[in-house]
Formats: structure tokens, C-alpha cells, sequence
């Protein structure tokens, strides 16, 4: 049994505790925010103890891993004192708001003999399982090009300021729109980017806020941008785009080409995310070859997006895990369970060291960008051999 403590019961706190049944190895400790208002919510609704002061979670001994579930600006902060306590740290993405924090966070932890682990944990899912396992196994070859999407709506034109969390967190709106839907989105795609395909060398990339009206409350905000689009060139010679975005249609797809095949991921949000392989050459299904007749008939294209190939199987999970509703349906205690399993074995979890630091590079570089693109040379890096742990075969 491993002990845990969140700090900060904001909003993504509760995607922690409603995923934390899927792990009964780990144990909640106690909780703390520096709001009392909001400490006294989480702990009313999920009869979990409070504690005091942030020195008193420091100092109990029962807790092993602090969960840093605070506000992005908050990450290095809080992390840097557990880790100076001696405590495991698992922290929301980003690791740190410059690159500069997250490289003494990761050489701090490495001094301590102690492991700092970073979300996301959605490519800790039976989704990323079965595309490893394709990609390890031959089934598109070698992979050349990937495009990831990580467009969630117009959300500033939704009822955001209505939103509320199972405990009744406000959805912090105005401060995501200050930090910007890159720092907030990019480590979804770049976790699946890294673990699959290896570390990056050098990134081209373009940010831009593009809405800076996004209602009543926000103009007068210095906003970060609602807009970004990266080219990334991995040492193993493949090449991708991720695109973040905050006013395009949903779309959370992870396309990956290769010599032999493609991969598709519906939905990187989620856990049981559909997978369709098509291989290289195939025959065409019956559905295309209909759609193409009604397109030449009509002399029109029809803008539908077809399931390519077969379906892949997920691995099956007993019992089915337990996740968020609609639309983050990831499973947020993962990490920290991945985390929690390594210590335990004497190692570290993939998303941890080296390999968080350079998921916050990345995502750093790609929110900062601005609107003068420009070759950015990438500065952390990690053993491609950790990624290839990280695929199972078949």
C-alpha cells in the first residue's frame, strides 16, 4: 500500500479521486488547499481528512507521493518542497512554466534518489496498448509521419462559467484561457508521440492567440494562445504534427503513417479510444467503394470521415475502469499507480526524469513559440530503449 496526498482540490482534483477506485494500492491520506473554502468542499463531499498547512502533509510520514494538483504556476513551487521533504512527487502537466524549473526539478529528484513523475496518464490506457503492440509487432512497417490534433471545440462560446466538478469545483475558465490551450493540451498527444515514436530532436512551431475576446470577464486578461502548430522531427527519423487548438471543431485524433500501414486513434482523451489499422495496398471496403459511386454521381465530395480498415481489439481490463465522464475520459490515477509500482520494484515509471522533462520542453517551446516560426533546437532528451519498454509484443 502506497500513501498519497493531493495538494490543490481544484477542479481536476476530482478526476483524481474518481479514478483512485482503480487502484486500491494506493491509499488517500489526507488532502490540502490553500483555500479553505475549497478544502472544506473536497472533504465534506468525499469524507477524506484535511490537512492544515502544507508543512503538515510534508511531514507525515504516511504519505510517499505528494500528487501536486495545483495551479501550473504553482508546479515548481510545490514539487521543490515535497521533493526537499523526501516525498515522491507525481505533478499535473506542466512540470514547471519555464524549461529552466523543470531541468532543476528533474536534476533535484535525481539528487534525492527520489522519482518526479508527470501527467498526462492517457497513454497509460488498453488504447495505447494496442497501438504499441501494432507498431512493435510489423503491422505498418516502419513509422514515417504522424498528425496529431488537439482541437476542443469553442469552448469560451459554451456555458463554461456554469461547469462544475462532481464536488462542486468551479472549471477554472479564465485561468486555462490565461495559460493557454497548449500548456494545457499538448502533453495528451506528446505522451503517445514520445512513447511511440521516441524522443524529439528539433521542433518548428507557430502560436498565436487568435480570440482575444472570448467574453465577458476576459478582455482585459493577457491570455496565452488559443492556437499552436508544431513540426516535430524525432531522432528516429519520423516526423509529426501537432496542432492545440481552442476554437476548431472537437477533434483529439492521432494519425500514424508508416511503410506498411496506418493507425488511427479516435479520441486520445480516451481510455477505450476506438483503433483502426489499415494496411498498405489493402482492398477497399465496401463503404468506400460506395461512397466513391455517390461522389462521382453526384460529382461531389461527401465530408465523411470513414473508418479505415479493421478495428483493432483492446486488451480487456477486469474489472473495467472506472473514469470521468464525458469528455476526459482518462484515467488520472494511473500515473500515479504506474509511479507507485516502479518505486516499489526499485525503478521509475516511463513519464518520470528525463522523459517528463522533455514532454514539458516540448510544450513549453510549442505555447512560446509566437508568431515567428523558427527551428528550435530541443535541449532535454531521453533512451529510445525506454520507449520500447513501453511496447509490448504480441
Amino acid at each position: 500500500m502506497t500513501g498519497i496526498a493531493f495538494v490543490g482540490t481544484g477542479f481536476v482534483a476530482d478526476y483524481y479521486k474518481t479514478t483512485l477506485s482503480n487502484h486500491p494500492e494506493l491509499k488517500l491520506i489526507g488532502v490540502y488547499d490553500r483555500a479553505p473554502a475549497e478544502l472544506q468542499r473536497f472533504c465534506a463531499f468525499y469524507s477524506v481528512p484535511g490537512y492544515p498547512s502544507l508543512d503538515a502533509v510534508l511531514d507525515d510520514s504516511r504519505v510517499d507521493i505528494v500528487v501536486n494538483l495545483t495551479n501550473p504556476e504553482s508546479h515548481y513551487e510545490i514539487s521543490r518542497r515535497a521533493l526537499d521533504k523526501g516525498k515522491h512527487v507525481y505533478s499535473e502537466k506542466p512540470l514547471a512554466m519555464h524549461r529552466e524549473e523543470a531541468e532543476a526539478l528533474v536534476r533535484f529528484a535525481a539528487e534525492k534518489d527520489l522519482c518526479l513523475a508527470a501527467a498526462p496518464a492517457n497513454a497509460l490506457s488498453p488504447a495505447h496498448t494496442a497501438v504499441a503492440a501494432a507498431i512493435a509487432a510489423g503491422d505498418i512497417g516502419t513509422p514515417r509521419l504522424a498528425y496529431a490534433e488537439l482541437e476542443d471545440g469553442a469552448v469560451f462560446r459554451d456555458r463554461w462559467k456554469v461547469w462544475r466538478s462532481l464536488s462542486g469545483a468551479r472549471w477554472p475558465g479564465l485561468h486555462e484561457f490565461e495559460i493557454g490551450c497548449t500548456l494545457e493540451h499538448a502533453g495528451y498527444a506528446l505522451s503517445w508521440l514520445t512513447s511511440l515514436l521516441g524522443p524529439v530532436e528539433t521542433l518548428t512551431a507557430f502560436s498565436s492567440l487568435t480570440f482575444p475576446d472570448k467574453g465577458e470577464g476576459t478582455r482585459h486578461l493577457a491570455m496565452g494562445p488559443d492556437f499552436s502548430v508544431g513540426c516535430l522531427k524525432f531522432a528516429s527519423g519520423a516526423v509529426a504534427r501537432l496542432t492545440c487548438g481552442l476554437a476548431a471543431p472537437r477533434d483529439r485524433s492521432l494519425t500514424i503513417l508508416g511503410d506498411a500501414g496506418t493507425i488511427l486513434v479516435r479520441d486520445l482523451w480516451d481510455h477505450h479510444s476506438p483503433v483502426y489499422l489499415e494496411k498498405a495496398g489493402a482492398p477497399r471496403s465496401i463503404a468506400d467503394k460506395v461512397r466513391g459511386r455517390i461522389e462521382r454521381r453526384l460529382a461531389n465530395v461527401l465530408h465523411l470521415r470513414p473508418r479505415p480498415g479493421r478495428r483493432l481489439a483492446l486488451p480487456v481490463e477486469t474489472p473495467r475502469a472506472q473514469l470521468p465522464a464525458f469528455p476526459s475520459q482518462i484515467d488520472f490515477s494511473r500515473g500515479v499507480a504506474a509511479q507507485a509500482k516502479a518505486i516499489a520494484n526499485g525503478g521509475a515509471p516511463f513519464f518520470s526524469g528525463d522523459v517528463a522533462l522533455h514532454i514539458a520542453e516540448l510544450a513549453l517551446a510549442l505555447s512560446g513559440a509566437g508568431e515567428q516560426a523558427a527551428p528550435y533546437e530541443v535541449r532535454s532528451t531521453f533512451s529510445p530503449a525506454l520507449a520500447a519498454v513501453q511496447a509490448p509484443r504480441r
